[in-house]
């Protein structure tokens, strides 16, 4: 993270956090999502050029808006009964969902890599190429040898395993 962006964002976060988890608390049933929900939209917003914004603060709450619904859609679908060939999953798998806070980062990061380590090998490969090389499913199924349906399943297997693993540990 570059020291512009990591200013931005503290700067609108000094600014607007506490608004932010009022907007997430009115607009979600589980008080103790807000945190975790809160955790994401500070992670989209480290992706973001602070130059490509406009109006930091109504992205900021455009940003949760769009959580809150990716969430509820996600909710309504139940954890177990992932569709393979929808839109919302496919934005659930490019977000980095697992964050914690500045004391827990470490403690949460370490779980998170005992959680990848559960899964298979090829499973884990498909993650280590979309996340940190950034490469298409096609790309990634022809690294694997497998087709890009089977990498998009091996990508909501991890998603679903580690999200389950991870909330263990809440």
């Amino acid at each position: 993270m570059s020291s512009a962006t990591s200013s931005w964002l503290t700067r609108l976060l000094e600014q607007r956090g506490e608004h932010l988890r009022a907007f997430l608390r009115r607009r979600t049933r589980d008080a103790d999502e807000v945190a975790d929900l809160a955790q994401e939209v500070y992670l989209r917003l480290l992706r973001v050029d602070p130059a490509s914004i406009q109006n930091p603060e109504a992205y900021l709450f455009t940003v949760a808006a769009n959580l809150v619904r990716e969430r509820a859609v996600m909710q309504r679908r139940g954890a177990s009964a992932v569709p393979h060939d929808d839109p919302a999953v496919e934005r659930e798998l490019a977000v980095e969902s697992v964050a914690g806070h500045a004391v827990d980062g470490e403690r949460r990061t370490a779980r998170l890599l005992a959680a990848l380590a559960e899964l298979s090998p090829k499973c884990r490969a498909a993650v280590v190429l979309q996340y940190r090389d950034g490469l298409s499913y096609e790309e990634i199924g022809a690294r694997l040898g497998v087709s890009s349906h089977m990498v998009k399943k091996y990508l909501q297997q991890a998603l679903v395993h580690c999200r389950r693993r991870m909330e263990r540990y809440r």
